[in-house]
């Protein structure tokens, strides 16, 4: 793909200085700018970046002022927003380059499958019987989508990811490499014979509009009813998402977070990496989660923040981590205030 320097400008109403005829085929960080490269200065701290980088087109904003020309090589744009036109272009970039259309070979789909219009199926891809794929779906290679599956409009699943049976994925969702949506849940019940039997998993995953699921996630189906997740919400890589599970709406994890079965989780709630939350709760809306955290009871109070494990108020927390810290200090203390006690007992 390649653009001229006065096709950028009338996409984001910029302003040329420098040969408005000067081609770029790809984006550079400003510091690493090549010939032929399109980059951008947001932060002033990258300023010096200007008069060395060889990037042939640089966005930058009105009021930035230089001191020196740049490279004769370098045509500036002026704009409102550097940061948020080359917002812009990246997302026009990414648009383009995903563009992808048509049914490689060789793929398998099942007569009694039907998608839409515009859509891409990639090579080794398996769409199983009765499924139903929207409009501008993209199915990357190696993807395999099992009986009686839903995928709507504008969604994107990338190479690998494995959608079990009956599952529902919503309209405009991006599903990263190598997650697996609608595995069985982990349900074993203990015998007399002093082992488990396997209980099944009869249920499904639904997940909502506007959803993003890194790689290398599970979210488990259902052993009845529906796991569920809600419109807008965002999931990072490597987590694990248990049988039953509700995840309210915007709620965003980062990753390596365990939620187990049958929780409920509330909308716009926010947990950081390596958390972990047990089974049968509910965490309200707006609640927070810090890192490593370890979730052993409800969280009843909306927009509450918590940390440690077991996790409580983030104020609390943090009081008490202060004395944890002072605790070989504190015994130390305690140790000579003993022997100074005895040592006066003994008068």
């Amino acid at each position: 793909m390649e653009f001229t320097a006065i096709q950028i400008s009338e996409l984001l109403n910029g302003r040329i200085e420098g040969d408005e005829n000067v081609i770029v085929s790809s984006l550079s960080k400003i510091e690493e700018g090549k010939t032929g490269t399109l980059s951008f200065l947001a932060n002033t701290l990258y300023t010096p970046f200007v008069y060395e980088t060889d990037a042939s087109v640089i966005i930058l904003n009105n009021n930035v002022l230089l001191d020196k020309p740049v490279k004769p090589t370098c045509t500036l744009i002026r704009v409102e927003d550097a940061y948020g036109s080359f917002a812009k272009l990246l997302e026009i970039y990414y648009q383009i380059k995903q563009d992808k259309k048509g049914i490689e070979q060789p793929s398998f789909i099942a007569p009694t499958a039907q998608y839409g219009t515009n859509c891409y199926i990639g090579a080794f891809a398996y769409i199983g019987e009765n499924v139903k794929i929207g409009n501008n779906v993209k199915i990357y290679p190696q993807c395999y989508i099992g009986d009686n599956t839903t995928i709507c409009d504008n969604t994107v699943l990338y190479s690998g990811v494995k959608v079990y049976y009956d599952c529902i994925i919503g309209a405009h969702c991006t599903i990263h490499a190598s997650t697996v949506i609608g595995s069985d849940g982990f349900g074993f019940a203990p015998n007399s014979e002093n082992n488990y039997k396997k209980i099944p998993q009869i249920g499904n995953v639904i997940i909502e509009d506007h959803v993003e699921i890194g790689s290398n996630t599970s979210i488990d189906r259902a052993t009845m009813g529906s796991t569920i997740i809600r419109k807008g919400v965002k999931l990072d890589n490597l987590i694990q998402i248990a049988h039953n599970v509700e995840i309210g709406e915007n709620t965003v994890m980062a990753g390596g977070v365990f939620i187990a079965g049958s929780t409920k989780i509330g909308k716009n709630v926010m947990i950081g990496g390596q958390a972990g939350v047990i089974g049968h709760l509910k965490v309200a809306d707006g609640v927070k989660i810090a890192g490593q955290s370890g979730v052993g009871n409800n969280i009843e109070k909306e927009g509450e923040t918590v940390q440690g494990s077991p996790a409580f108020k983030i104020s609390d927390y943090k009081r008490s981590y202060v004395l944890f810290r002072s605790l070989q200090k504190l015994n130390d203390r305690i140790r000579f205030l003993e022997m100074e006690i005895k040592k006066i007992m003994q008068f």
